[in-house]
């Protein structure tokens, strides 16, 4: 158990890095900005995780994942707040993930729990949300870059660098990139800080 545990707790971790240096790289107009109509702004992904998220995770073994107090529908409406009150919501659905993961123990992994009244086993509920959250992280990282205006900071292996970041990184967790370098705390998704470059 430890071992996929562990490795779940390691991916959330890389998702959560790539999304900050995505997201970190944008100007509040960017982050807010639908690259064509009826094309998700990186902001209304966030939105969207952080709702479901939070719907999930909060209190997910004694009750449905998918919670009566949550309206999917609005969270592909364009948020009328600031970028700073953005964060906070999708901060509270990753926070809610983050906490039901670490919960986890060898007491409780084999309860069933619910998500829109299906029962999942543990594993296969943080599988479910793994892959709901990969799929989003791909599209923030696509949007940013259609939208962002100036140098990308690459958040893999960039063009032509194969070779030297496999020198360097042979046999460490640095070779799976960027995202598995730091394993505490998060970036600021706020924009206040440069994203690493990638080797």
């Amino acid at each position: 158990m430890n071992l996929w545990l562990d490795a779940a707790r390691q991916t959330v971790v890389s998702y959560r890095n790539m999304i900050d240096a995505s997201v970190s790289q944008l100007g509040d107009e960017e982050l807010f900005q639908r690259p064509a109509e009826g094309i998700n702004s990186v902001a209304i992904i966030l939105r969207h995780l952080g709702g479901n998220l939070r719907s999930r995770w909060t209190d997910f073994f004694t009750s449905d994942g998918e919670k009566e107090t949550r309206d999917r529908d609005t969270e592909f409406l364009d948020w009328e707040g600031d970028r700073q009150s953005l964060i906070e919501a999708f901060d509270a659905g990753w926070s809610a993930l983050v906490d039901a993961l670490a919960s986890i123990d060898h007491e409780n992994v084999h309860q069933t729990v619910l998500i829109r009244g299906e029962p999942h086993t543990v594993p296969q509920a943080v599988t479910r949300s793994l892959t709901h959250v990969s799929y989003h992280v791909g599209q923030i990282a696509i949007i940013a870059r259609m939208v962002h205006t100036g140098q990308w900071h690459w958040l893999t292996i960039a063009p032509g660098n194969s070779q030297a970041h496999n020198a360097t990184t042979w046999g460490t967790a640095a070779s799976r990139g960027v995202h598995a370098e730091n394993d505490h705390g998060k970036r600021d998704l706020g924009g206040n800080k440069e994203p690493r470059r990638k080797r």
